[in-house]
């Protein structure tokens, strides 16, 4: 039997993929505070232990450094958990022949531009967040172990906050609303993440799907060979995204009083920040697409079906 090792088993990914993963064989699933073994990634000698404990055929990391603004001040600790932790995850996994699953972001681009970003372009973060997932993403390739990385953007999920129920809670309270509208992307379910990902797991091991590095892992080509990008289909902005939220909660739920009776759309420059947000976060999906025989759905069919399930 499959076994498979969860690392963040609690987050919003990471709850999600405790169900998606649990159809392929036996899960280990961690936090940071698992009795018996170490799931706290930024202790690499106690993960280590873990690791080479559980004996793992597919290593599952979705834990991670996401606080972007707070990593400008805690650069080491973001290098350790978005880097180092990874770099040693792979380092074990291909030592035993597993194979490790790793999730990455379009910060690791600079936001440039109107085009989708596809995986060869050329990677240049504007802040630690991003800089430090992007060398999580090289040190993995390095290490020429069998791997998948994933690249998302505007995660989302039912359990734990986000942006959907911050919106929906400050519409309550509030007159007017100024949300952000001139950044793009594609707001991408927890859920489809952890479906696409057990998807694409199986396909690996049945040998469906390419899965090992055997170029220069220094040289572009071969860094990004097992690198896709996972977001849903379709693009949006935050202003925008607010609107459909606002929306579609008032007509599926009369009982919910929206006080706001503006939405206005404001420049990023309005809410500054200390980490430097890209204002593209279009991913491009044909490689993914392709490689694994997926449709992925309208940003909108998951926003509705996680609002179904968050309001009263």
């Amino acid at each position: 039997m499959t076994r498979i090792l969860l690392l963040g088993k609690n987050g919003q990914v990471g709850w999600e993929l405790q169900r998606s993963l649990s159809v392929l064989g036996e899960l280990i699933a961690l936090d940071r505070h698992s009795n018996g073994l170490c799931g706290d990634i930024s202790d690499l000698a106690g993960l280590t232990t873990t690791i080479r404990t559980v004996q793992p055929d597919v290593i599952v990391n979705a834990a991670a450094y996401t606080a972007v603004d707070k990593a400008e001040s805690e650069p080491e600790l973001a290098h350790t958990i978005n880097a180092l932790a990874p770099q040693m995850m792979a380092m074990e996994a291909a030592k035993s022949g597993a194979l490790l699953v790793h999730y990455s972001t379009d910060y690791v681009f600079d936001g440039s531009g109107d085009k989708p970003w596809v995986e060869n372009d050329l990677p240049t973060p504007l802040n630690v967040y991003g800089g430090t997932k992007l060398m999580g993403e090289f040190l993995i390739a390095q290490s020429r172990a069998r791997h998948l990385i994933f690249r998302t953007s505007w995660v989302y999920g039912a359990r734990g906050g986000n942006f959907a129920k911050t919106m929906l809670r400050l519409a309550q309270e509030r007159d007017k609303l100024t949300v952000i509208n001139d950044q793009f992307g594609a707001p991408t379910g927890a859920d489809l993440i952890a479906d696409v990902t057990a998807h694409a797991i199986r396909q690996v091991l049945q040998q469906k799907a390419p899965e090992r590095a055997v170029a220069d892992a220094t040289t572009p080509s071969s860094v990004n060979r097992h690198i896709y990008h996972l977001v849903a289909s379709g693009e949006t902005t935050w202003f925008d995204y607010a609107k459909h939220v606002l929306a579609k909660a008032q007509q599926a739920h009369k009982a919910i009083e929206i006080k706001a009776k503006e939405v206005l759309p404001v420049a990023t420059s309005a809410f500054p920040t200390a980490a430097t947000r890209p204002h593209n976060s279009r991913l491009a999906t044909q490689k993914l697409k392709d490689t694994f025989g997926l449709t992925l759905p309208p940003w909108q069919t998951g926003v509705n079906r996680m609002l179904a399930e968050i309001l009263p």
